[in-house]
Parts: structure tokens; sequence; C-alpha cells
């Protein structure tokens, strides 16, 4: 019976340790008007003047919950158009990013649509996914793979959340759909830099992301270190005749760039040098919360460019914008701790888990702190342009000064410190970083994201300064809650 264990155990060993990971495959020629990208999304963009934009951070399914809660708020708000028509604001959305648990509700609302408040509870979020995920590591069936080149635990996780939610769909099925552009991030290990999962990025690899699986990037973006591998992708940088683009050329040979540009120029150059197919066949990458666990540095690199290109006179993609509308929508949880109440120190367990969030923490509220100055800067540089029109008529260096888009942004704040309630405030922030929670915890992470919203102060200025209103509100099919009208001239 023992010999018989072996030899079956063996065999399983065997015939796993000959699998292997998927492989993205390679690009023969760049086309940078084709595939996953800004400028071919933009045509499906139901409103050029208002960029309604979505950041969904890092949190499990505290954070898949609490972004969730938010496109169900903007799926029963409607919104009156000067012309009379009325449109729902969630479809107003032009861009979702997302970053590890935020990722999957991003990936999974880009493909389905409509479709996902009928299945994600029951797919994700209601699930102990992360059960699952053990219960595959540890089934001998899947240990030959697990000591196979290339594959880990992060590739066992990605086949699961194909099966439970994505269905084999892949970034061609993204392209092929009229809905907003995702941008899921995971983090590059070797640099440390932020790895985006759209074509110009692949550009650079001379790869083809249409064919990549939606849940090799939601695996990719919530590959915690240690917990989870890394996701690997083949690099064939170099091999596909790319040029870089003329505007990014101009920005990354500038010796000192161009303010305030600098930050996002850095990005640009650290995306550029994924580019050496030779000397880094292989990137490995794990969850995108190590650089950016809010999902913003692609917005404020986006406004950054924008403002340069601006200034240098050069056309952008977004001059029809008149408004940039940004809901940060930010899980973090601050668990209360009880150390300082002991003599003795926290277990060492506890204590590497603090210093490696501190960081996170700290860049994530510098991310959003950046945005809001820079709606700040902007408005404030606008008004002085319009005071000083005459004047800087006749003074170039005054009108360079001066020179911002003539775009109001709005950074809409959706984190758990806005709630009125502190009690339930405290009980969201308990709720860990983790592929499950109770149920309860998944509604009321739901719920508390509709109220932050509306109870918001930059949510109803922008209601204010576009004459909007909300309506009386009314019942909403098949969830008990409350829908809320607004009228935007």
């Amino acid at each position: 019976m023992r010999k018989s264990a072996i030899l079956a155990l063996a065999a399983l060993l065997a015939l796993g340790g000959c699998a292997t990971r998927p492989v993205n495959p390679p690009l023969a020629k760049v086309e940078p008007d084709a595939g996953y990208r800004l400028q071919t999304r933009q045509p499906h963009f139901k409103d050029q003047e208002n960029l309604v934009i979505l950041a969904f951070s890092g949190g499990g399914t505290r954070a898949a919950a609490f972004s969730y809660g938010v496109l169900e708020f903007l799926r029963r708000t409607e919104v009156k158009g000067p012309k009379g028509n009325t449109v729902r604001l969630l479809d107003e959305v032009a861009v979702i990013t997302g970053v590890s648990g935020g990722s999957f509700t991003a990936l999974a609302f880009g493909l389905y649509g409509d479709r996902l408040f009928d299945e994600y509870e029951r797919r994700f979020l209601k699930r102990n996914v992360q059960g699952e995920i053990v219960t595959r590591t540890l089934n001998p069936a899947n240990w030959g793979a697990l000591v196979s080149t290339g594959v880990g635990r992060s590739d066992l996780a990605s086949e699961l959340y194909d099966e439970i939610l994505f269905d084999g769909a892949t970034f061609g099925d993204l392209d092929r759909g009229k809905g907003p552009l995702i941008l899921a991030s995971a983090t590059d290990l070797s640099t440390g830099a932020r790895f985006v999962f759209h074509q110009p990025t692949f550009d650079i690899l001379c790869s083809d992301l249409n064919a990549v699986r939606l849940s090799r990037a939601a695996a990719a973006s919530s590959a915690v270190p240690v917990v989870l591998s890394p996701i690997t992708l083949n690099n064939y940088g170099g091999a596909c005749n790319r040029t870089v683009p003329a505007w990014i050329q101009k920005f990354i040979d500038e010796p000192e760039p161009p303010r305030p540009a600098a930050r996002a120029i850095r990005s640009l150059r650290a995306a550029e040098g994924l580019g050496d197919g030779a000397g880094r066949p292989f990137l490995h990458l794990i969850d995108g919360g190590v650089s950016d666990n809010v999902g913003m540095r692609s917005v404020l690199d986006a406004l950054e460019i924008l403002e340069a290109l601006h200034n240098a006179g050069q056309p952008t993609p977004l001059d029809r914008a008149r408004r940039i509308i940004v809901f940060v929508v930010n899980s973090l949880s601050s668990p209360p701790i009880d150390w300082d109440t002991r003599e003795e120190p926290p277990n060492a367990l506890s204590i590497m888990l603090k210093s490696a969030g501190v960081p996170i923490d700290n860049f994530s509220f510098e991310s959003i702190e950046l945005l809001n100055d820079t709606a700040a800067r902007w408005k404030n540089l606008g008004k002085l342009r319009r005071a000083a029109a005459s004047v800087a008529a006749t003074d170039p260096a005054l009108a360079a000064a001066l020179r911002v888009p003539d775009i109001h942004i709005y950074a809409i704040d959706v984190s758990f410190a806005a709630l009125a309630d502190q009690a339930e405030v405290d009980y969201l922030n308990r709720q860990p970083t983790s592929f499950v929670l109770p149920d309860e915890a998944v509604d009321r992470l739901r719920a508390a994201a509709g109220r932050i919203i509306e109870a918001s102060p930059e949510f109803r200025r922008l209601l204010k300064d576009t004459g909007a209103r909300i309506l009386a509100p009314s019942p909403v099919q098949g969830t008990g809650a409350s829908a809320s009208s607004v009228k935007k001239p």
C-alpha cells in the first residue's frame, strides 16, 4: 500500500512537472493606433468634455467590495444632460485604474458591464477565494506544477480567477468592447517601477496584450510578496522595430525635465527601460500596491504630462476636456493597535508588517494630496490668467508662468475616514486585507461607499458648479437601496 502511494505521488509530480505557465506572445510590429490604449478607447467615451476617472485602491476583498459599492452608487445615479437626455453617472466613466483587490472589480466591470451586478457577489465578493487558493496549493496534484520552472502559487491563483470570475477572457475582449479604459497595475520586482497592463507598455515589450488573460493581470496586481509568487512575463523588447514616440523622446532626452512633469518623466524612463529584451528576457511582477496602492500614479502622471505638453504648445488627447472628475476610492484601513500600552514590544512579524505598510500608506497619502494640490494650482493660476489677461498679452514670461490647462479638477475622496458614523469607521477599519470576508462586512463596505460619495463636499461642489441637483430618491430594483438623480446642465 505504501509503495503504491509513493508511486502514485511520483506519477502526479511527473505529470505536474510538465506544466508550463501561459506565455504572452510576441508582437511582430507595433501599431500605435491599435490595441488596448487610450487613443482607441476615446471614441467610446460618452462625454469628451467631462472625463470621469475611478481610482480603485488595493486591499483584498475589502477593496473589491468597497470599489463595487462605488459602481453601484454611480449605477443608480442618473444625470440629466443639456439636451434633456438622461444617462446614468456610471455611463460617464471613461477610465478606471485598479490595484490589487481593486483590480478585480475594475477588470470584471470592464469585461461584463451591467452583467457584473447580477454575478459579482456570488462569484467573487462572497466567496472564500483565499481558502480556495490555499486548497489548490496544498493539493498534491498541483505540486508538480509548482516545482516547474516559472510556475508558482500566483499561477494557480490565476487559474482559479479564470474559473470563478473571468471565464478565460483576454484584453482582446476589453479591446473589442465599448466599456471604459481599464488600467490594472502591478510592480516590476527588479526595479520597483509601476507596470500598467495596457498596450503602450506591451509595445515596449514587443508583445501583444490582447492575447493576455485578464486573470493574469489580476493575479500580478495582487501577488502579495512572499505570500504569493510573482507572475512572469516574456520580454521581447527590441525585436519589433519600435520607435519611441516623439513626445516621449522629447521629455526623456531633456537633461532638466520640465516642471512639474519630472515625476511622470521618471515613470516614462522606467517604462522605456523595460525594452531591454536581450538583457531582461523575463519580467517578474508583484502586487501593484508596492508601487502605488491607491491607483493614482497613472492619473497623476497623465496630468503632469498634460500640463507639460500644454506649456510646450503641443496637442494632447485631452484637449477637449473641461472637467476631470476623479473618484479616489481608498479602502486603506487603520486597525487599532495597543502596542504602546505594554512595556514588551510587538513580535517580529508584527514589526515586519508595520514596517512594510507605513511607507506604502505614506506614499498613498502623498499621491492623494498631490492630486488636490494640482487641482488647486490649476484653479488659482487660471483665475490669475483671466485677471491679468491684458498684462500677460504683452509679457510672454508672465503668460508662460500662468499657462495651465483650462480644466477644472474635482478630487472626490471616498475613504472610510469620511464617514460621520465613528462606530462604522471602526468596524470597516477592522476588516483584514485578505480574500475572504463575512457577508455582512461585504454589504457594509458596499453601502458605505455610496453614503460617502453623497455626503462628499467635493461631490457637492461638482453638482453646484455644474448646476446639478440630486432629486428625490427612488427604489432600485433588486437592491433595496435608494436611487439619486442628478441634473446636469
